[in-house]
């Protein structure tokens, strides 16, 4: 007797998928999920650009030791021809640090035009140097004050003579659109930000709030600053010129209604 196989079922099948509805609801659901973290992308992104800025500043500073470490303690000159980021380049730090991750989407603004000799100071630049203008104005005479500021002075800032050198600023962030190498305090002029203050012109063209955070308005945010000890920090807007003005050299400036701002 011969065992008869089975055949497989052959019968109709459910064809059956999702539907209009099912679609929608795990639509909705990937997007509330989505909603619900692109917020906290968008923060982790803007610290981890806000790192890489500081990281920028702390390289600047340490070549900067560096170069007064080989230069009798003295830092790069405020020169009208070869600006700090050349002086640098020359045997310390990679002009790519010169540029915050956070700004753009146009490359920032610099002065340096010779790009054969100075091909350094022509990078595009988010960053200012203190032009350490309360020290010299105290401590030259008028006429060589004026040459320092010109930029045509053999004078330069000595390391041992800023005494405060963990709260005292090399280097900040500059205004996009701003083609300054130095941050002079004693050039007169309006800011943009306090309208009826008199301060120093240079003031006006620091970025004080690129570092916001998402969500968060200008006033709210804050900028990264390099220290002349080698650190870097995070300073809220404003707050490196007021109360007390982290620009300035001497103690007895830093607090002064010349250089610091009130609030």
């Amino acid at each position: 007797m011969k065992t008869q196989l089975k055949q497989p079922w052959s019968g109709p099948r459910d064809k059956r998928g999702f539907t209009l509805i099912e679609l929608l609801v795990v639509i909705a659901i990937i997007a509330i999920l989505a909603a619900m973290l692109l917020p906290s992308l968008a923060k982790a992104k803007a610290a981890g650009q806000r790192i890489a800025c500081l990281s920028n500043q702390r390289q600047i500073s340490l070549a900067s030791a560096m170069y007064s470490n080989d230069n009798n303690d003295f830092l790069p000159p405020r020169s009208g021809t070869e600006r700090w980021p050349s002086k640098l380049r020359e045997n310390y730090v990679n002009v790519r640090v010169l540029r915050c991750p956070t700004d753009g989407p146009n490359d920032p603004a610099t002065a340096g035009t010779d790009t054969n000799n100075y091909p350094a100071d022509a990078y595009p630049r988010s960053y200012m140097i203190n032009g350490w203008n309360d020290y010299f104005k105290r401590t030259l005479s008028d006429a060589d004050f004026n040459t320092y500021m010109n930029g045509s002075s053999p004078f330069a800032m000595k390391k041992s003579n800023i005494t405060l050198p963990s709260d005292t600023i090399l280097l900040g962030e500059k205004k996009s659109g701003s083609p300054h190498y130095y941050m002079d305090l004693v050039e007169p002029g309006r800011s943009t930000d306090f309208p009826g203050m008199l301060v120093g012109n240079d003031e006006s063209e620091l970025e004080q709030g690129r570092h916001m955070g998402a969500g968060a308005s200008m006033r709210s945010g804050g900028s990264n600053y390099a220290m002349n000890d080698g650190s870097s920090r995070y300073i809220k807007y404003w707050r490196s010129v007021g109360p007390l003005n982290l620009w300035c050299t001497l103690a007895i400036d830093r607090s002064s209604s010349e250089y610091a701002l009130s609030f």
